[in-house]
Order: C-alpha cells, then sequence, then structure tokens
C-alpha cells in the first residue's frame, strides 16, 4: 500500500525523541515562549513581517475573515470570492460571519482560479474580497490576480495550506494577499500534529489577529498596543484590564508544543519541498506521454512545493479506469480535494444561488490524486509512474 501520507513528521524517529524531551523539561504546556519563536521563524522563511500562530488552518483562515470585519474593511452582507476547488474552512466562515460566498471557476490545466475567471466574475459582481485557493502547491496567475483586486478595491486573501513553498520568481506564494492562512495538519508539508499560521505585512491586521485569537483580549500585545487600546476605552487600571474584552473573538491559541514542534520541523522544510518538487517532475514525465491525462501548466512556477500529485483526466470513463489502476496497484487516493463546493450538503442548505463553474465541475467529475512526500521510495515511484500509463 502506497497511502496518502506515511509519517507524522519530518525526521519523524528523531522529531519524536526531541518531543518527548521537552514535554519532560517544560514547565510550560500553554502557549509561550515556543509559539512566540515558531511566528519568527516562519514568517523570516515567508519572507513576512508578522507571523500569528494559531490552533490549526481552519481557524486562521477563520480568524483572517473576523480580522477585516471588527476593523470594519467589510460588513455584513458583503460578497465574499472564493475558489471553487477549496476546502470547506475557506467557505463555511464566509457563511457564518453574515457575508455573501460567491464561487469563481478554476482552470484545470492550473487547478486554480486565473486572472480571466476573477475579471468575469466581477464584472456584474461587485466582491469586497477574494478568497484564493493555491491548488496542491500549484498556483494561478497570481501577479495578474493581485492587480485586478488591486485596481477594484478588494481584498486578497490566501489559503496557502496546501503551497507552503511553492514560488513565482522568488517570490513565495503566501505573500501576494494582505494576509495568508497556512496549515500543519499532520498530513501537510509541515506537521505540529494540528496547527496554522496567519502572516501579514499589515500591523493593524497583526495585532487584531492577536486579540481575535485569544478571547478578544490585549494580553498577547506588546505594551504600545496595550497602551492603545486601554487609553481608547478609558481602562486605567491593571487589575481590570486583564479582564477586558475588545472586540469579537475566540479562544483559538496554539499550545507549546505546537510551536516546539513547528521550530524543529522547519529545519527540514527545504530539503522536503526540494524533495517534493523532484517526484512531482519525474512523475509528470509519464503524464506527459499520456494523452488521456491532462498536463499541468507551472510555467509561472519557479518553485513547485507540490503537495500532492493531480491525475486530471480528459473524460469521466477515463477516470474510472486510472482510478481501477492505482487501487490495482496499491496507491491510496482521494478527490480533488472537495469537489465543487457547491455540492456540499451544508452550501446547499445556507446559500440560495448557485453559479457556472464549468472548470471546476470538470476536476470534480475527472479528476483525483495521490500522495506525494520524501518518504516516497524508488519504487513507490515507479509503482505510481507505471499506474499512470496508457495501457
Amino acid at each position: 500500500m502506497i497511502p496518502l501520507m506515511k509519517n507524522a513528521f519530518l525526521e519523524e524517529y528523531k522529531t519524536k525523541n526531541e518531543l518527548a524531551n521537552f514535554i519532560k523539561q517544560t514547565n510550560k504546556f500553554s502557549m509561550g515562549e515556543q509559539c512566540a519563536l515558531f511566528e519568527t521563524k516562519f514568517a523570516d522563511f515567508q519572507g513576512s513581517k508578522e507571523g500569528i500562530l494559531l490552533n490549526s488552518g481552519g481557524s486562521a483562515c477563520l480568524v483572517m475573515l473576523q480580522i477585516l470585519k471588527n476593523l470594519g474593511k467589510i460588513n455584513k452582507g458583503d460578497k465574499i470570492g472564493f475558489s471553487g476547488l477549496t476546502w470547506s474552512t475557506n467557505v463555511m466562515p464566509i457563511i457564518q460571519l453574515g457575508f455573501i460566498p460567491v464561487p469563481i471557476d478554476c482552470d484545470p490545466t492550473t487547478l486554480n482560479v486565473m486572472s480571466d475567471n476573477l475579471y468575469e466574475r466581477i464584472k456584474d459582481t461587485d466582491l469586497k474580497v477574494f478568497f484564493l485557493t493555491n491548488v496542491l502547491g500549484f498556483v494561478g496567475d497570481i501577479i495578474n490576480i493581485k492587480k485586478i483586486c488591486d485596481e477594484n478595491g478588494i481584498f486578497l486573501i490566501e489559503d496557502n495550506c496546501e503551497a507552503l513553498g511553492t514560488e513565482i520568481n522568488g517570490k513565495k506564494t503566501g505573500t501576494f494577499g494582505v494576509m495568508a492562512s497556512h496549515s500543519f495538519f499532520i498530513a501537510h508539508h509541515m506537521s505540529t500534529i494540528e496547527g496554522g499560521m496567519i502572516i501579514t505585512e499589515d500591523e493593524e491586521f497583526a495585532e487584531m489577529a492577536r486579540i481575535v485569537r485569544a478571547n478578544g483580549w490585549d494580553r498577547n500585545l506588546n505594551s504600545r498596543q496595550q497602551l492603545k487600546w486601554r487609553r481608547k476605552y478609558q481602562i486605567d487600571s491593571e487589575f481590570f484590564a486583564k479582564y477586558t474584552f475588545y472586540d469579537l473573538a475566540y479562544n483559538l491559541r496554539p499550545t507549546e508544543i505546537t510551536g516546539f514542534l513547528g521550530v524543529q520541523q522547519l529545519n527540514y522544510l527545504k530539503e522536503n519541498i526540494s524533495i517534493r518538487e523532484k517526484n512531482y517532475l519525474r512523475l509528470e514525465l509519464e503524464v506527459k506521454n499520456n494523452p488521456d491525462l491532462v498536463d499541468m501548466n507551472h510555467s509561472q512556477i519557479s518553485l513547485l512545493s507540490s503537495f500532492a500529485f493531480p491525475v486530471v483526466c480528459k473524460s469521466t470513463d477515463l477516470k474510472d479506469r486510472y482510478l481501477n489502476q492505482f487501487s490495482g496497484a496499491g496507491i491510496e487516493v482521494r478527490p480533488m480535494i472537495a469537489g465543487n463546493m457547491q455540492n456540499q450538503p451544508f452550501y446547499a442548505k445556507y446559500v440560495d444561488e448557485n453559479y457556472d463553474l464549468p472548470g471546476v465541475d470538470e476536476l470534480h467529475e475527472n479528476s483525483f490524486y495521490c500522495g506525494n512526500y520524501p518518504e516516497l521510495t524508488k519504487s513507490d515511484l515507479q509503482i505510481i509512474s507505471s499506474s499512470l500509463s496508457k495501457y
């Protein structure tokens, strides 16, 4: 069996030993120094100013929208665009916070929203935010997408949970929008078991993120920020200040275990990304020689941090054939994320209007993916390669 993922951690044996030692030696498990260190190191890796660690990538997605709402950038009833091919936790907060979700089609040759897809949508729809998903390590023409957003007053936020490390002309995905979410769930590029991060260049967004993450209080702000909030609301007592809640918030704090694992796993991330890219490029050769399959266009990507290997077939019958080949070879597969999000039960329950998404529908019906990770052996790669062959 070749599973979707093999190990919980990069360098798993070493990481487990280091984690065990940390647990035995530390006197604090709630959010503290290790979390702060991971935030700094991860922001440095991304080439960003601010990193805010949370308990999951899904929480990061929720918090980004709450930040924009708390700061008055968006209001209840505003329309929020999102990639039609995405994960539930990108869409559910749009509904939960009282916004109107508007799906945008994706290109089957990139798996992602392209600038022409976005442009067509905003011709007749006034979007306040576009929540872009960078799918499986790929990305659309995000430079043009950012330009469209900037020109039309649309806040661009990224879900970079599947594309950690991917670069366009040396600039990492997750740094094009005003904020980006990242996930460290156990099956992602790097694992802290559960965990997520928001990256931003905007100090005001980062400040509000730390308020939203922890109950609405100011305990995790620096002294200058604390003074600003306390003066604004005339809180002149330290006794009351610790229990003053300034805006709508949650308890989405990580633990020191999350922070410790993040710091450790960052040590192996660059090598991990390099191996994933090499694996992908090797398997891609089989796709290029197979007329049954769609060859992914990643010409704009200078470094491809492959999350998994997509198999996009040219018909549903062909998909069924290749699913049988993969299954027969003992390769675990899954649908392309969650397919067309409009087909999900929760979406139909809460959203009245549906949009035509031909590209997403094609991916929904004709594609799947298998795992790609550093632990794949030469034999594993050969088995996957053979399963991609036209017989």
